[in-house]
């Protein structure tokens, strides 16, 4: 079992639903957690799908919130966009790039492959100063509620097993093939150093 706890970071595209969700969970099962985007911007549906709501990260969910019951409250509650929003700033004020945060975990969560790419370049790039190690790990999840909430109890069951293992760096390939198996989802996993 690691000597401190696990240091984790769940990393979506706008940091809104998939790693907010993930965020909320692991949170309230003792976890240390921040949660990310890697997007240049904050991309919330809009009324057309070629119409995107488009935020900078620095907008709080507040503001995101506010903005879009002004354009039209009926549509974003029905599609569950302010319900999102309002969990979203329980848990923090704004999303958060991962690409801006110096921080050091020992695990990296990522929620679409295209998104591991990007952690996994960004880590590489940093300048390596303790050689520690971090695990990114690539759990496929489709950005909608239900899929949401299913892959953030994954993502806990699969921390909550990491935490308990005598040896992460020697048990988590086989630890990671029993999730494949289990959940019949494909993981990707690398070690990046810091």
């Amino acid at each position: 079992m690691p000597s401190h706890p696990l240091r984790v970071a769940v990393v979506c595209s706008s940091n809104q639903n998939r790693s907010m969700e993930a965020h909320n969970i692991l949170s309230k099962r003792g976890f240390d957690v921040r949660s990310f985007g890697t997007g240049s911007h904050v991309k919330l549906p809009g009324p057309a799908p070629d119409k995107p709501n488009v935020y900078d990260f620095k907008t709080t969910y507040e503001q995101m919130y506010n903005d879009l019951v002004r354009k039209d409250k009926e549509l974003y509650t029905q599609n569950g966009i302010l319900h999102m929003l309002d969990r979203n700033k329980r848990i923090k004020s704004k999303p958060e790039r991962f690409q801006s945060c110096k921080e050091k975990f020992d695990l990296v969560i990522t929620c679409e492959e295209r998104v591991y790419d990007q952690v996994v370049e960004d880590l590489n790039s940093r300048e390596q100063e303790t050689l520690q190690p971090v695990h990114v790990i690539n759990v496929d999840i489709q950005d909608n509620h239900e899929e949401a909430t299913l892959g953030a109890f994954l993502i806990c069951e699969l921390c909550q097993c990491i935490q308990h293992t005598d040896d992460m760096e020697n048990e988590i390939d086989e630890l990671l093939q029993e999730f494949e198996e289990k959940s019949n989802r494909p993981f990707l996993h690398t070690v990046c150093f810091y």
